[in-house]
């Protein structure tokens, strides 16, 4: 079997895989340590953690411990790499240093796991979208897997088996809820992917028509995004309603047609479940099965879920939105 990277291992039918974190220490979205434990639950090795000075990079490195990961530190993204020779790279540090880390791995011939926004640079980034061709193209070359980490598209089953199946002929609405720890402009990057690749997940390809935005502007911690997401299957209006929301668990809720899930976290052990009128089920934690399905798409040389073309759109739409907000407020 072929995979992207001649040094990936897979001895006795047991696939591993060296991979190094940048950001891992990141905790604005009650991401980044999440991230590393569920590469190395799912069979990666984290060899190593980046960070941006050698003490915020030993901290990463020493709070992975709790998940049983014995990651070297670096504060030089160079030296990891000659030091640690890692196939993976999973990129969770902040959007504005996205592209020039991709940049940097696909040089090194590495798979590349993305936090989203998968590239920005800033309030309306010109030329974003056309920087990712380039990437992909290159990826292609090297035989490199590249996913965005937009997770909620992967709790669509737990969603129909709580609110029915989702037909995109005839899904007319979607509705969702978003609670950015940032607020005003910042909210857009932060939040919108979701919303467009859970519609893509949904619909395919799609583009946005009849544009709306209100937003708190005393407050800049509230906005409405309200749209047309129109595909190969039709149109389906769309809302985004995000709210600045600093405590833990942040609401989050979406639906189709009017069945509006909301996601509900025991505090205890932090399962989550998704609540229907009176009916919940449980739901397996998004995020390690965005994971999941990158670590399948590298040993089982595909394409990830959240692959280039789903990328592409999410980002030519993520800028549409974000432009006419600029232009607004």
């Amino acid at each position: 079997m072929h995979f992207g990277h001649p040094c990936i291992r897979q001895a006795n039918s047991i696939f591993t895989m060296r991979t190094a974190i940048i950001g891992a220490g990141r905790k604005r979205n009650g991401i980044g340590p999440y991230i590393g434990k569920y590469f190395q639950k799912n069979g990666a090795e984290v060899v190593s953690v980046l960070g941006t000075s050698p003490e915020t990079a030993q901290k990463a490195a020493a709070a992975l411990g709790a998940y049983g990961i014995n990651a070297a530190s670096y504060a030089d993204f160079a030296a990891m790499m000659r030091a640690e020779r890692p196939e993976a790279v999973v990129i969770a540090s902040p959007a504005r240093t996205h592209h020039d880390y991709i940049v940097k791995c696909l040089d090194h011939g590495v798979h590349i796991f993305c936090e989203k926004p998968f590239i920005w640079e800033g309030p309306a980034g010109n030329g974003v979208t056309a920087r990712l061709e380039p990437i992909f193209a290159q990826a292609r070359q090297k035989g490199c897997k590249i996913a965005m980490n937009s997770q909620w598209p992967f709790s669509l089953p737990f969603y129909e088996a709580l609110c029915g199946p989702v037909n995109p002929e005839t899904a007319e609405t979607f509705s969702i809820r978003l609670s950015p720890v940032v607020s005003g402009l910042e909210m857009i990057p932060d939040a919108v992917p979701h919303a467009l690749s859970i519609l893509y997940r949904v619909f395919g390809a799609g583009e946005i028509q009849h544009l709306s935005i209100r937003a708190d502007a005393e407050k800049a911690a509230a906005m409405t995004i309200d749209f047309r997401y129109t595909s190969a299957c039709g149109f389906c209006q769309s809302r985004v309603e995000l709210v600045q929301t600093l405590r833990q668990p942040r609401d989050f809720a979406y639906g189709f047609n009017g069945r509006i899930a909301r996601r509900a976290i025991d505090s205890t052990n932090y399962r989550i479940s998704f609540v229907y009128e009176d009916r919940a089920v449980p739901v397996q934690d998004p995020l390690e099965l965005s994971v999941r399905d990158f670590l399948a798409a590298v040993r089982e040389n595909r394409e990830p879920a959240v692959e280039y073309r789903h990328i592409q759109n999410n980002m030519e739409l993520l800028t549409k939105i974000d432009d006419a907000a600029c232009k607004n407020f």
